[in-house]
């Protein structure tokens, strides 16, 4: 890395009011190493949101930790990453997206390091909570990276790739997570789920200059308003997602939904106002209003949200009536991660050729796969066809690989490059927020009603009502433009 291109310590924004950011000067491309590079970070931080959960039992043996703490080693990290993910996207705008990313993956390779060298339960959750912070850094910068460093299809080309990460990540670390635990490599246990992530985030660091630098031509202001009153919006959202089921959902925690609330509106009131009298609001209201962002988030909510339930009740399923374990439970997966690998390779020629009615096909045949899969387990409970099973599990990848990307660019287009970092910051942030919500009311749902239901019946209203999150995304995507 040159001089000029190093890690000086960050400056902080200038407070004063500033004319929003305008066009951004086309960076460098970026390469296909570099590429690689950003979507390695991407791909350590998807997986550890999933891989920690099939060490949990090796965990609580080892540390002594008890209900609450193995939550909050799971949740805590959901928890500070999609409270980072804006401020941490505005933050690269103006200081830089591959300092930003780097600076956010050695925070990430250190905070792996710490949780892999644990001592006790408190300290892991301390960790967790500061590895969940790192990724809110380094996340935001890959999508504004991409944005801001290529065009066409060689964009088109790249935002695939990200999705298929996002995806495959998901899948991988369920299997990883039991592959590793089952090989207890140096007889180290749980702790090889967080140290595997050291070797491979300091290589990604080593090849970092490979990475176009770019950034806001003029460095947007702060806005410690808009911060305060998104961050405390979010805490009380999350809250609900995340404490709801073990405590039982009490009325005041309902109550937090209509702080939320009110803190939504206060919120755009300010960020208008700000943006009206030229200053740089954490959230811009004028770069959200437009259609392609509006409507791309609109689906990319229902689609998140089936997408975070499907995972999490089918492991409910697999572990908890199969009695399979982590890698077994993964493996069953395998024909999701193929085919959405496969169908994002060709997802640009189809778009180019549907526009944005692919998100309408992709929307069409989940809803196939989910329907077959409900079909599948009624008719065939106790012992359902597995083939017929992964068959509905590859249809589910292939409408994931038609939809999700190209929602990706869809929202995207219309942000400018100067403001990538805070496009993409919210774009992750609803997706990560609709994936806690979805796994949560699909958890919660297939739980009580595997009470006093069969889990067979159970496990297809639950497939039903993924059905009409896709038949939402269905409908919404009528009225989306085509993907640029």
């Amino acid at each position: 890395m040159t001089k000029g291109e190093g890690l000086p310590p960050l400056k902080e924004p200038d407070a004063t009011p500033q004319p929003s950011a305008g066009t951004e000067p086309a960076a460098a491309g970026l390469s296909g190493i570099g590429l690689v590079v950003v979507l390695i970070g991407y791909a350590l931080s998807i997986v550890d949101a999933s891989i920690v959960n099939v060490a949990l039992t090796s965990i609580s043996d080892d540390l002594h930790g008890g209900p609450a703490a193995l939550e909050l080693v799971v949740s805590g990290y959901g928890l500070t990453y999609a409270l980072g993910l804006v401020l941490g996207g505005r933050l690269g705008d103006a200081f830089g997206r591959r300092r930003l990313y780097a600076y956010g993956l050695a925070a990430f390779t250190a905070t792996s390091a710490l949780c892999g060298l644990a001592p006790t339960i408190e300290f892991l959750v301390v960790a967790r909570l500061l590895q969940g912070a790192a990724a809110a850094m380094l996340v935001p910068q890959v999508l504004a990276t991409i944005q801001a460093a290529t065009e066409g299809q060689a964009r088109a080309r790249a935002i695939g790739r990200y999705g298929a990460t996002a995806a495959l990540g998901m899948v991988v670390g369920q299997i990883l997570g039991g592959l590793l635990v089952s090989l207890d490599v140096a007889g180290m246990g749980w702790r090889t789920v967080f140290m595997i992530n050291v070797p491979i985030g300091v290589a990604a660091l080593l090849a970092v200059r490979r990475v176009p630098a770019t950034k806001a031509d003029r460095k947007p202001g702060f806005d410690p308003a808009g911060t305060a009153l998104f961050g405390v919006t979010m805490v009380c959202v999350l809250a609900v997602v995340v404490a709801g089921p073990d405590l039982g959902w009490p009325l005041w925690l309902w109550s937090l939904l209509a702080v939320a609330a009110v803190g939504t509106l206060v919120l755009a009131r300010a960020e208008r106002a700000l943006e009206a009298r030229g200053g740089s609001p954490l959230l811009s209201p004028s770069v959200l209003s437009h259609p392609g962002m509006r409507r791309g988030l609109a689906a990319m909510v229902p689609f998140s949200a089936g997408f975070g339930a499907f995972l999490f009740v089918y492991a409910l399923v697999a572990q908890g009536h199969f009695g399979f374990d982590g890698l077994a439970s993964g493996g069953v997966l395998t024909p999701f991660a193929v085919a959405f690998f496969a169908v994002t390779l060709f997802t640009p020629r189809i778009a180019a050729a549907l526009g944005g009615r692919i998100v309408t096909l992709g929307a069409l045949v989940q809803g196939i796969g989910l329907l077959m899969l409900a079909l599948v387990i009624w008719l065939g409970w106790p012992r359902p066809s597995l083939a017929l099973v992964l068959v509905g599990i590859g249809l589910f990848g292939v409408g994931a690989a038609l939809t999700g990307p190209t929602l990706f660019r869809m929202i995207l287009a219309d942000v400018p490059r100067a403001q990538a970092g805070m496009g993409s910051g919210v774009l992750v942030t609803s997706q990560q927020m609709a994936t806690a919500l979805g796994a949560t009311v699909g958890g919660t749902l297939y739980v009580s009603l595997d009470g006093w239901l069969s889990t067979a019946a159970a496990a297809v209203l639950v497939l039903v009502l993924l059905t009409c999150f896709a038949v939402t995304v269905l409908v919404i995507s009528l009225k989306l433009p085509d993907p640029s």
